[in-house]
């Protein structure tokens, strides 16, 4: 494994498993199969309604709960409902702490939202605070109005959208860049692209590991989901080999500026502006 050091401090595997549209009554399975595969960073969230299956599977491993890092989003609004939400979400996960907690999308009242996860930072209940699918101006909003810096901003990324301008900017700026959908939701072209073909075949990988690498190999947290032991497995084993500088510049022109589509105009705008 790989790991990223926060502007805080705080240390994270870059890679990890996500929980997003994996059903309640099946997570728990799913995430205890992904603590045996070698996953150490689960992400969650109050929106996937799973926090207490994520958190019995946590609880049940065996794992030292220290050795593990979990991360949920925040869906409220302002202040007293996400200090609120902050203290549900400990309860359903069973858990005396995050490692991490993001505002999900920027919200009517993100400053408010935003100040609740500090004051939850501040006094032990979240390791670490940051944003998702913010751009950089409702990046640079938080940090103009707040002295803990967000840690990450989790953004929809792939190798058909790489997010170059948010990435370079997200750098600058000492935050993790992490990705949603790192492989565009099984969008089909990923599965036949020629030049992801060629280097699976080099590699002895496959496209989809092909495709997980390079966000790796670029410093981009990485959340891939699965309920398939096998595909969790697979997506896992991608640290045994590295492209090379001209082979990333090659899967750095497939960036296509194309996600998975069907958000809100609001959300869906350009994040690498």
């Amino acid at each position: 494994m790989k790991y990223l050091t926060f502007n805080n401090g705080v240390k994270t595997p870059i890679f990890g498993f996500g929980t997003y549209r994996i059903q309640p009554r099946i997570t728990e399975g799913a995430v205890v199969e992904a603590l045996k595969a070698g996953y150490r960073l689960i992400d969650t969230a109050q929106a996937y309604s799973n926090e207490a299956e994520v958190g019995n599977a946590i609880n049940k491993s065996g794992i030292k709960r220290e050795d593990i890092f979990l991360t949920t989003k925040a869906q409220t609004s302002g202040y007293r409902e996400t200090k609120n939400g902050i203290d549900e979400s400990l309860i359903h996960a069973q858990q005396d702490y995050f490692d991490l907690m993001i505002i999900h999308w920027p919200m009517s009242d993100s400053l408010g939202t935003y100040q609740a996860l500090e004051e939850a930072y501040q006094v032990g209940k979240l390791r670490s605070i940051g944003l998702s699918n913010f751009n950089h101006d409702q990046v640079n909003e938080i940090m103009n109005n707040f002295d803990t810096k967000p840690v990450v901003d989790q953004i929809e990324t792939s190798v058909f959208k790489q997010q170059k301008k948010m990435h370079k900017y997200l750098i600058e700026n000492n935050i993790v860049h992490e990705s949603w959908s790192p492989l565009g939701e099984g969008m089909k072209a990923l599965f036949n692209d020629p030049t992801l073909l060629s280097l699976a075949e080099k590699y002895n990988k496959t496209v989809p590991q092909i495709a997980l690498h390079f966000l790796v190999q670029e410093n981009i947290m990485t959340i891939p989901g699965s309920t398939n032991p096998l595909h969790m497995k697979d997506n896992l084993d991608i640290f045994d080999f590295e492209f090379t500088a001209e082979e990333m510049e090659t899967l750095r022109g497939l960036d296509q500026k194309r996600g998975i589509g069907g958000w809100p105009a609001s959300m869906d705008q350009e994040l690498d502006y």
